[in-house]
């Protein structure tokens, strides 16, 4: 049995991750000791490293409380269930990508844009750009 400062640092994490993980449902101790301790069984620290390896992997508390269930109850859920599950994530993940590169083209974009020089900013590319309404970035060419 484990008290919850020893479970924390057995996997990892400190005691007010655990606490929070219990307060959102993906774990409960499996007993108190006669003082009111909590006290966690070594399935219990099974339990939290599958969340820890969940959110590890991208997983929200939500998609993990129902991982959870399917993994407390494998024999009646198949397998193509947790596959969707990862599959949603997967495509989450592949739009936050090309959301991501899209920024980085404009930033790019931008910063390609500006002389970067001691000047004013008053004629600044980049801070034009993002007053305007036109996607156009013009290229700033100061000579000294």
């Amino acid at each position: 049995m484990y008290q919850i400062g020893e479970l924390a640092k057995a996997c990892g994490i400190n005691h007010d991750t655990l606490r929070f993980y219990e307060k959102n449902a993906l774990l409960t101790p499996s007993h108190r000791s006669e003082s009111g301790y909590r006290l966690y069984t070594e399935k219990d620290k099974e339990i939290l490293q599958f969340i820890l390896r969940a959110k590890s992997v991208g997983f929200t508390l939500a998609e993990i409380r129902e991982l959870l269930s399917i993994e407390i109850d494998k024999a009646n859920n198949a397998c193509a269930d947790v596959k969707v599950l990862v599959d949603t994530k997967l495509s989450e993940v592949e739009k936050k990508l090309a959301e991501l590169i899209r920024f980085q083209t404009s930033l790019q974009r931008l910063s390609d844009a500006c002389c970067g020089g001691t000047e004013s900013a008053e004629d600044c590319t980049i801070l034009e750009a993002l007053e305007s309404n036109t996607n156009t970035v013009r290229h700033e060419h100061h000579h000294s």
